[in-house]
């Protein structure tokens, strides 16, 4: 076989230019952890406010995230890509996926592993009683939890005198703002069907309406996620110290809520991308990662209802 015939099995696979950008986006990921950790414990680091190092972190993420989508979008436009490059990506964003998976995975993890061993250690169940009898006597373990067990014995309490109960809260329904919000996102994953569909079927605008409502309906989700947060720590007392429930809450819905955020975002991008024209129905693997991810999310989101708000 001579050499020209076998260099033509071959596709051209493109290669970008170096870039600064990997560099930037891991110090603007160090400040969003930084800062993060820094505001929710009330602590400053280097002498700055947590809630500074957290802002430059964003505006940095934002500012390379926004410089890299827009390099790709050329690269994309300029037809640079080829269809090696296109199963690449579909690799990369199934794989990315699939970590994701892992990552809630973890905390649906820890959330089983307290209610399954941590509430029935507090009660007695794996050492006669003994430690319940002695630390918690009169604490029924239930989930959800609505107070800290207070122990009897306590490093600042006196021998025999009882410590004071660390706090109370109230618990949020599965069948208020947690319902509307698993009818917003089951509706999404509905509308982002349509106009997936659209996009093979060349009805462009059918495309541009449905991927915007459903961009349009993410935000609603984070609108009224943020008035359930609000609720939850004006009216319900339900707050990230409210003992371990409260951290596990908060935790599972506000790293779905940044999920959401995210989604969103590429939603709308998408949403501006479609009305300008872009995809075709042989070429669209940045709507399709889209779509992937919004589907993902909602899957995520249901199973959130059913273990966190209704069981």
């Amino acid at each position: 076989m001579s050499e020209q015939t076998n260099n033509s099995e071959y596709e051209n696979y493109y290669v970008p230019e170096k870039s600064k950008l990997p560099f930037i986006g891991s110090i603007g990921l160090f400040f969003t952890a930084v800062g993060a950790g820094s505001s929710i414990n009330g602590q400053a680091f280097w002498g700055l406010p947590g809630s500074l190092w957290l802002i430059a972190g964003i505006v940095i993420l934002i500012g390379m995230l926004s410089t890299w989508w827009k390099s790709t979008i050329k690269e994309s436009m300029s037809g640079l890509y080829s269809a090696q490059m296109s199963r690449s990506f579909r690799q990369g964003m199934m794989w990315f996926i699939t970590s994701e998976v892992m990552f809630f995975f973890a905390f649906f993890g820890a959330l089983f592993y307290i209610r399954a061993f941590v509430l029935p250690l507090l009660g007695g169940d794996f050492n006669g009683g003994s430690t319940h009898d002695q630390l918690f006597p009169g604490y029924t373990p239930t989930w959800p939890m609505t107070e800290t067990p207070s122990p009897d014995f306590a490093p600042n309490v006196g021998i025999g005198e009882k410590a004071a109960n660390p706090g109370s809260w109230n618990i949020i329904g599965a069948w208020g703002l947690p319902a509307i919000n698993t009818a917003i996102l089951l509706t999404s994953s509905w509308t982002l069907t349509i106009a997936h569909h659209a996009l093979l079927e060349k009805n462009r605008s059918t495309l541009v309406l449905f991927t915007s409502i459903t961009a349009f309906l993410g935000i609603i989700f984070l609108g009224l996620q943020a008035v359930e947060y609000y609720e939850a720590y004006t009216h319900y007392g339900l707050t990230l110290q409210s003992g371990v429930y409260g951290s596990t809450f908060f935790l599972l819905t506000g790293f779905h809520g940044m999920h959401v955020l995210i989604g969103t975002i590429f939603l709308i991008v998408l949403s501006l991308r479609t009305a300008k024209g872009h995809f075709t129905p042989q070429d669209h693997f940045a709507y399709e990662a889209g779509a992937w991810y919004w589907h993902f999310v909602d899957v995520v989101w249901v199973f959130l209802f059913i273990f966190v708000y209704m069981m």
